[in-house]
């Protein structure tokens, strides 16, 4: 009698799936590197996809169980279920996402504000526009804004 060993790869495979798919909001959104361009997810996924794939042909490998044969194949489709999930939402409905209505578009001219500068003085735009660069008036104000640190 042979004794059959453990389908490591289905279960390692489906657990890295669904390690992807909870690491982006989790971990990886914080960064803009990551947040952007979900790539370490998808490397994740391409590696759950590939464990997956091995432990089917375990599973379905000659002299296995009608048991070990039925578990792969749901893990494989739940893990690859968990893979379409994360391409919907990071893809597809990340896209569908309303524009902001009240921000100035490219080229407009935003609103008078004031800011504090990056040693705390107050900054307001008109300021800005009045101050002469090398003598003359300046034509604009490239603004940038950080997201910040919360």
């Amino acid at each position: 009698m042979t004794t059959q060993r453990f389908n490591w790869q289905i279960w390692a495979g489906f657990l890295l799936s669904l390690a992807a798919l909870l690491s982006y909001p989790f971990v990886f959104v914080r960064f803009p590197v990551t947040r952007d361009f979900p790539w370490v997810n998808l490397l994740l996924f391409a590696v759950a996809v590939v464990l997956l794939f091995w432990g089917v042909r375990r599973a379905f490998a000659a002299g296995r169980r009608t048991g070990s044969k039925i578990i792969g194949s749901v893990l494989a489709v739940l893990g690859l279920g968990i893979l379409g999930l994360f391409i919907f939402a990071a893809f597809i409905l990340a896209r569908q996402l309303p524009a902001s209505a009240g921000a100035p578009r490219v080229g407009q001219r935003a609103p008078d504000f004031s800011l504090a500068d990056t040693s705390g003085k107050a900054v307001s735009l008109t300021e800005l526009l009045s101050i002469p660069v090398k003598g003359k008036a300046p034509k604009g104000v490239l603004l940038v804004f950080y997201r910040g640190y919360w």
